[in-house]
């Protein structure tokens, strides 16, 4: 990610407590730090805005977020919480696609974030390290579909009062 002088880097400390870091090696973890930027929010400020367009994941380093979504009216539904070490933007990061709902900080927050773009210079030096990087980005977008598919399961079953929970 390009950084200013001014700008604050991403530690070697940080990528090493992300979830990228236990795969890593230290070097493939300075090499990480060097084509991320980090990202300091206060509270109630917009991570990203429901259709904004951009391909970098951005990792919770510090604090807590929210991702929300416009029902109609001016009225918005709270998604999901995001907390340390949750990512988000993990769609446009990977396809490119407009993000499907806001994100907006709950408390003062911290975020790594990788360009898509920082992350593909890497694979000619260190392809096995963008490997890790993805194959950890798939994952975290498995365990968010799971999550949906029990939530829509429940939900399924509460309106149609099934299984005798209800």
């Amino acid at each position: 990610m390009s950084t200013k002088a001014d700008e604050p880097m991403v530690s070697i400390e940080a990528i090493r407590e992300s979830p990228f870091g236990p795969d890593l090696t230290d070097a493939q973890c300075q090499l990480l730090a060097e084509s991320t930027g980090l990202i300091a929010l206060d509270v109630g400020a917009p991570l990203l805005d429901e259709g904004h367009v951009d391909e970098v994941l951005y990792i919770v380093s510090r604090g807590s977020l929210e991702v929300i979504k416009q029902t109609g009216g001016g009225d918005a539904v709270t998604l999901q919480l995001l907390h340390r070490g949750d990512m988000a933007g993990i769609l446009g990061f990977v396809d490119g696609v407009p993000h499907s709902a806001a994100i907006r900080a709950l408390t003062q927050c911290e975020l790594i974030a990788l360009d898509r773009k920082d992350l593909e210079r890497l694979i000619d030096q260190d392809p096995h390290l963008v490997y890790l990087v993805m194959r950890t980005v798939v994952r975290a977008a498995h365990r968010i579909l799971g999550r949906m598919n029990a939530q829509f399961v429940e939900m399924s079953n509460y309106i149609s009062h099934q299984h005798g929970r209800y």
